[in-house]
């Protein structure tokens, strides 16, 4: 694959912290974004020497901060080949009539907006160079319902969508869309559902053998790196000990 400029966003931990040191062993330009800046400093010190990285303290539901942040970028770092919009988080399993309010916008603040404000920026200099790649972060949660999903799940069923009509949108030009749907993966994202219990995180993936942030990181460098004419819609992955539930019955007794 070419030396690209790659733009990650909440690269500061599971699969964007995967993603930015797997393409650092290619040495691409790298722009590290994330709330967390002292958790990038620490991951741009780690990576290899001859990668160039740009660090940017950044929540992705501030749309000014995006806007300004993203569309004014160092000139060795402004032609963005691609964005990995991977910024985004699950709060909480609660059925909809008990979950808290606050955590359903922060759900949709991130996942929905803060990608749409991402994309917004750096499209247009992608179409107007006629090559780029977005790919998008989604889940299973987009394609298949569980109790507690409700509002990530729809969040992620937005993101199936937006990507599709983003390619619809981008007929005629060289820009690519991808959207990736994880299953079950082993990394904070837990904890941060369950708002730092541990314990509760860790039951999930317990007797498991989950997916890894890794994984998806191989998967996303995979996407990128076909030739320029094969565009890879959409890729659902699970781990082999995860399926499709069947279809629930209540009874009564």
């Amino acid at each position: 694959m070419n030396k690209k400029t790659i733009c990650i966003t909440g690269a500061s931990s599971g699969f964007g912290f995967a993603c930015a040191r797997l393409f650092a062993g290619e040495e691409h330009k790298l722009i590290l974004a994330a709330r967390r800046t002292e958790r990038l400093k620490k991951l741009a010190k780690m990576l290899n020497k001859p990668t160039q990285v740009h660090v940017i303290s950044l929540d992705v539901r501030d749309r000014k901060a995006v806007t300004e942040k993203l569309g004014n970028l160092p000139e060795n770092f402004s032609d963005v080949d691609v964005l990995i919009n991977n910024a985004g988080l699950a709060l909480g399993l609660e059925p909809s009539h008990r979950i808290n309010l606050d955590d359903w916008e922060t759900m949709v603040d991130t996942n929905i907006k803060g990608l749409l404000y991402c994309t917004r920026t750096l499209l247009p200099g992608m179409v107007n160079r006629n090559c780029g790649h977005i790919v998008n972060l989604g889940s299973v949660a987009g394609d298949w319902p569980y109790p507690g999903s409700n509002t990530y799940g729809a969040t992620k069923a937005f993101v199936l969508q937006f990507s599709r009509n983003l390619k619809a949108d981008l007929l005629g030009t060289g820009v690519r869309v991808t959207n990736i749907e994880p299953g079950m993966a082993q990394s904070e994202f837990s904890l941060i559902r369950f708002k730092g219990d541990v314990e509760k995180a860790a039951k999930v993936y317990r007797g498991t053998r989950s997916l890894t942030s890794d994984d998806i990181a191989e998967i996303i460098h995979w996407v990128v790196s076909q030739p320029p004419h094969v565009n890879i819609n959409r890729v659902e992955v699970m781990p082999t000990c995860q399926s499709w539930g069947p279809l629930s019955v209540s009874r009564k007794s």
